[in-house]
């Protein structure tokens, strides 16, 4: 098999998976977490707070970015589908005619977010290269597909359009009107998930790193109005036809 066509191979393979391969790193999260807080303990508990607080609106910003790029799409285009590649239509327009694959830099600012909080170098490191490694065979994959599909328009837009970095020197005023209803149906999960891997980041550095148990009401209101959101719009989802 040619270089380009394992390559492919390997990309639709690792898309089919793409929701629950990355707890592989887990292992590696618990190893570095056991050396987590470190900068309460070198700078003092202000800069520990100013840095988590960073890392948070680090990965809030990577989970806005894709809202806004969900916003604009069209239906049957850049889903959660596992099962194979699908395009009804090809989006050049709004985000998309700033870079080629807005959600995954989207997917890799709230890991890198992730990554930061956990205040230990090299898991960062290898966060993002692992990350680069993962979905540069997924995103290859994928523009292999668009290129079948759509041809010389695919071209045409790849030749025009940075793949991961943006430019948004290049932004082209969307035709579609912006729908709240796409991103409340699609993305209630994802902010759910962020905040229940801080708090579980944040328990675990400090059980593993400092030998001691916390959950502070903070993080339980966070949690409690998180699921409340998660609850009610997938209710809305599943149940109704408001959020169609």
């Amino acid at each position: 098999m040619a270089l380009k066509e394992e390559f492919e191979k390997t990309g639709n393979w690792l898309f089919q998976r793409r929701s629950y391969l990355p707890f592989l790193i887990v292992p590696l999260l618990l190893l570095a977490l056991r050396h987590s807080e470190q900068l309460e303990v070198v700078f003092g508990n202000t800069v520990q707070t100013l840095w988590e607080v960073f890392c948070i609106v680090l990965s809030f910003l990577g989970f806005a970015f894709r809202c806004l790029t969900l916003g604009w799409v069209a239906e049957g285009t850049s889903g959660r589908n596992t099962k194979g590649q699908l395009a009804e239509s090809l989006n050049t327009e709004g985000v998309y005619s700033i870079v080629r694959h807005p959600l995954y830099l989207g997917n890799f600012l709230i890991m890198l977010g992730f990554s930061l909080f956990v205040e230990v170098w090299w898991f960062a490191l290898a966060v993002v290269f692992l990350f680069w490694i993962y979905y540069e065979k997924i995103m290859f994959a994928e523009e292999e597909f668009l290129r079948r599909k759509f041809g010389p328009a695919y071209e045409k837009w790849a030749n025009e359009t940075p793949v991961f970095w943006p430019d948004l020197k290049k932004w082209k005023r969307p035709s579609r009107k912006f729908s709240v209803k796409m991103i409340l149906r699609r993305e209630y999960s994802g902010f759910f998930g962020i905040i229940v891997a801080f708090i579980g980041l944040k328990i675990l550095a400090n059980w593993l790193g400092e030998g001691e148990f916390e959950f502070r009401v903070l993080w339980g209101i966070a949690f409690l109005g998180g699921l409340t959101v998660y609850l009610v719009l997938r209710t809305l989802r599943r149940k109704t036809n408001l959020l169609k």
